[in-house]
């Protein structure tokens, strides 16, 4: 089988400036589902586990989580107006998380750094997505698990619609990510085989893809 790179022909690109802050506002409206996927994850954890975010935003995973044990959390941005924002927001909050700027691809962390590691929403966005799989790979402990969430590219426009429907948004917020899923964010994400493809370039030693049409989560376990 042929194996192709999948690189972006785009650089990695940080979403700065008031781009980031209607971002935040815009995400801010479906709390609920940061919520719920906090709870999720929690479970999941043992206490003082260590914890990655792969593009966080504005942060509001991370600060959920912290919220509910005592766990070691780091969030890692490439956009360093999201880095600031985050640190703030979680000052606010009363918790503890270190937020710290770079690259997916090139992740500022010494190998075996951390026992689980979530990204979300972000990975079709990443300029050299089987870099990032890598590095992902290697942050890890050996045992840990990675958890990617992110739309497909096979997703239909009445999956988009609906699965957009049900995240609380404003009626404007609603139409305009309606309209950015259907003409950017679509485009930039994977299929199933892409990702089948781009996993067996990494050192992972178990993977599981579960989708729904709209998306998948894919479970990482070096």
């Amino acid at each position: 089988m042929t194996v192709i790179a999948m690189r972006k022909p785009h650089g990695d690109r940080p979403i700065e400036g008031l781009m980031a802050k209607w971002y935040a506002a815009n995400t801010a409206e479906m709390m609920q589902e940061y919520v719920d996927l906090a709870k999720r994850i929690a479970g999941q954890l043992s206490e003082g586990a260590r914890i990655l975010e792969v593009a966080p935003g504005p942060g509001y995973f991370c600060i959920e989580l912290a919220k509910l044990g005592p766990y070691s959390i780091t969030g890692m941005d490439l956009s360093r107006s999201f880095v600031r924002m985050a640190g703030e927001k979680a000052a606010q909050a009363g918790v503890r998380v270190q937020f710290v700027h770079g690259s997916a691809s090139n992740m500022p962390f010494p190998k075996e750094s951390f026992d689980f590691l979530l990204c979300r929403a972000a990975f079709k966005n990443f300029a050299d997505p089987v870099g990032a799989l890598k590095d992902m790979c290697r942050v890890l402990r050996p045992g840990g698990t990675a958890l990617l969430i992110d739309l497909s590219r096979d997703a239909q426009p009445n999956q988009v619609s609906l699965a957009v429907d049900k995240m609380g948004l404003s009626p404007v917020n609603r139409v305009l990510t309606k309209l950015a899923f259907k003409t950017v964010l679509i485009r930039s994400a994977y299929s199933r085989a892409e990702f089948e493809q781009m996993l067996a370039q990494t050192a992972f030693s178990h993977v599981e893809i579960a989708g729904d049409g709209f998306g998948f989560e894919i479970t990482m376990t070096k």
